[in-house]
């Protein structure tokens, strides 16, 4: 609780009840990706009384200020994570909608790499594989 309240006032928002509850809710999931509805639903769950347009409000402020990222994948809602600060990449599985964090240093020197070739510097980048299980056959 403490390291919420820490995190909240160095972007300098007000330490309220509902963003106190959903930046627990991120930590207490660990590394995972959240629509706004997921959140809502988990607040529901713990008996919260805060509604889905609070919810989409804090979001949108943790955004602005850093504490989370956004996702817009295609073909989904978007999503939220904790900004840890460390760059991963995605997988989605197309199927299930599951989504996968990686991280490749091969990747990221090819990346650099071919952008070099061009004459370029990669500034920022996302990369995002859509992905199937092996197993699994097509859906038509």
């Amino acid at each position: 609780m403490e390291q919420e309240t820490k995190e909240l006032r160095r972007v300098g928002l007000k330490v309220t009840h509902p963003r106190m509850r959903i930046l627990q809710i991120f930590d207490e999931e660990g590394v995972q990706h959240l629509t706004a509805e997921d959140v809502y639903k988990k607040l529901l769950a713990h008996q919260e009384d805060i509604g889905l347009a609070t919810v989409y409000r804090v979001l949108t402020q943790f955004e602005a200020a850093g504490i989370i990222v956004k996702h817009n994948f295609e073909g989904g809602q978007a999503v939220y994570e904790l900004d840890r600060g460390k760059h991963h990449d995605h997988m989605i599985d197309v199927d299930s909608g599951k989504v996968i964090e990686f991280v490749s240093e091969e990747i990221e020197r090819l990346q650099h790499e071919i952008a070099a070739r061009h004459g370029y510097v990669i500034e920022d980048h996302s990369l995002v594989l859509y992905v199937r299980p092996k197993h699994h056959p097509r859906k038509s």
